[in-house]
């Protein structure tokens, strides 16, 4: 560290410093998200309708897609992509462990089976080839998870699924604008796309809302009758679907949000090329791992991978800073799954991952100094627990 570097260092003062500021983000687009919501309340149009239509086209466009259709929540879209693809009892579907619970949760609640595979270190991302040395006669899709938000690693598995007839369901839920080295946008890569809207997302809408994509008419217009309780006209029932509808305020909500997300997404990329420039600037290389950055990483979270992780999170706590743990147990481990016959070892990657990673802010009203704060403060944590 040079000498003006440390000085700085030890010249940043105590900033609070959230894990996420909504409130930041709100302030800037208040005028706007009122007026969306007033157009809403004033036609008395609040479920599906030409606030959603309007949203499915903007999206689609904004994907490079052909069809998108809104849902509830992204739980919700996972759930109605593996019932239009026909996953049921007795059927495998091939994921990771280390996601989020409705991941593997919506398998589970088909009666199929979820049959996990370890991640990549670097990425948090499933490996691909254990992926495909998982596919049986029973695999009736498989979902890897574009993490953090940034794409999976997808051409081997997409070969050697395609070869077999199985789909594959990308749970792009932290992913919405990412893109992969080929240019291809998260979603858009298999068989269907899964986004969530939930408020913490890189576009959040004021709730609970979803997506899923596709390229094929005939799954599109699948999703489209699940969402409604599985009918064309009301009261008229083809299949059983569920209440999987979005509503037009959130629809709303995004329609405004939407077109700020490159910008957003380019002040999360900012924030990160920043923590790497200051974690290095403060001598922490060797002990704080960072996330691997790629093209088209959009960075829905920053995670990075430290020694003493509960420790290092209740200091920063102590200090004014927001971080969260995703995901401190695997779902290979997670009770509601001991009937598996998983157990601890079977995945080393994903284990080592929940026990040592911690989100630190990166929302892209971050602000220099409020990161300059974060890495002081794990820098003096470091630094107290070598002198002691």
């Amino acid at each position: 560290m040079t000498v003006g570097a440390e000085q700085k260092q030890h010249s940043v003062s105590a900033i609070p410093v959230p894990l996420l500021d909504l409130k930041a983000q709100y302030a800037t687009i208040r005028d706007d998200v009122r007026l969306a919501i007033e157009r809403v309340i004033e036609a008395q149009a609040f479920v599906l309708g030409p606030e959603v239509t309007s949203l499915e086209k903007e999206l689609a466009e904004f994907l490079g897609i052909r069809h998108c259709v809104g849902v509830s929540s992204g739980t919700d879209a996972l759930l109605v992509a593996l019932m239009a693809l026909n996953v049921g009892p007795g059927d495998e579907v091939v994921t990771t462990p280390y996601s989020f619970f409705a991941t593997a949760g919506v398998i589970a609640r088909l009666n199929a089976r979820p049959v996990f595979v370890d991640i990549e270190p670097d990425t948090f991302n499933l490996n691909e080839n254990a992926a495909c040395a998982a596919l049986t006669e029973r695999t009736r899709a498989a979902m890897p998870v574009h993490l953090f938000g940034r794409v999976a690693e997808l051409a081997a598995l997409k070969t050697a699924a395609g070869a077999r007839g199985i789909p594959i369901v990308e749970d792009a839920a932290q992913a919405l604008g990412a893109v992969n080295p080929a240019g291809q946008q998260a979603g858009s890569i298999g068989a269907v796309g899964c986004f969530s809207f939930y408020p913490s997302k890189n576009l959040g809408a004021f709730g609970d809302a979803g997506l899923v994509s596709c390229n094929d008419d005939g799954l599109a217009e699948r999703l489209r009758i699940l969402r409604v309780h599985g009918g064309h006209a009301r009261y008229y029932h083809d299949v059983v679907g569920g209440n999987f509808r979005i509503d037009a305020i959130q629809a709303a909500v995004l329609r405004v949000k939407l077109p700020h997300l490159p910008a957003w997404t380019a002040g999360r990329r900012r924030n990160a090329d920043r923590y790497r420039q200051l974690f290095a600037a403060a001598g922490l290389d060797e002990i704080v791992r960072l996330p691997a950055d790629a093209p088209g990483h959009i960075y829905n979270q920053f995670v990075v991978r430290v020694p003493d992780r509960d420790q290092v999170q209740l200091h920063l706590k102590g200090h004014g800073i927001g971080t969260d743990v995703y995901y401190p147990l695997p779902l290979h481990l997670q009770e509601c799954f001991h009937h598996l016959g998983y157990k601890a070892g079977d995945f080393p990657e994903s284990e080592r991952a929940a026990a040592e990673s911690l989100a630190l802010p990166i929302y892209p009203e971050l602000t220099e100094g409020q990161q300059e704060w974060v890495v002081e403060c794990i820098r003096r944590f470091y630094d107290r627990s070598r002198a002691s």
